[in-house]
């Protein structure tokens, strides 16, 4: 027995229109229709979607997530290939880390010359963004 679009996406914790766009994308396979031209999905559409959800929430973009998806039926190589991935998407979050953390740097300094007494009619922090530009 199949199940529903709208059952598919609350038991997925997802809309509606996420698992269209899913099946647009071939993240889950095409579907039977009814003759009234309902979506029919399999149970296992549930398990799908919920992996794609979580693989979204640790950061892989939707093309990792189709190689993803790909590995999972491989036999052999998969866990090395999926190692790889994972590390490689690791090392993309750390590099992300790093960038935020200087940029959090730079805008605390801003936001302390801001807060400086006394700084007069102009803002430091325009002043200061206008200088650094400067040094282009």
């Amino acid at each position: 027995m199949g199940l529903s679009i709208g059952k598919v996406a609350s038991a997925a914790g997802m809309s509606v229109d996420a698992v269209r766009f899913y099946e647009r994308e071939g993240l889950i396979p095409p579907v039977q229709r009814t003759e009234s031209g309902y979506r029919v999905y399999e149970p296992e559409t549930v398990r799908r979607l919920l992996f794609i959800r979580r693989a979204k929430e640790t950061g892989f973009s939707l093309g990792e997530i189709r190689e993803l998806l790909g590995l999972r039926r491989e036999t052999g190589s998969s866990c090395t290939s999926v190692l790889l991935l994972a590390q490689e998407k690791l090392a993309l979050v750390r590099e992300k880390i790093r960038d935020l953390r200087r940029m959090e740097a730079a805008l605390e300094s801003l936001v302390a010359d801001c807060l400086t007494p006394d700084h007069g009619e102009s803002c430091p922090l325009l002043e200061r963004l206008e200088r650094e530009e400067d040094r282009s």
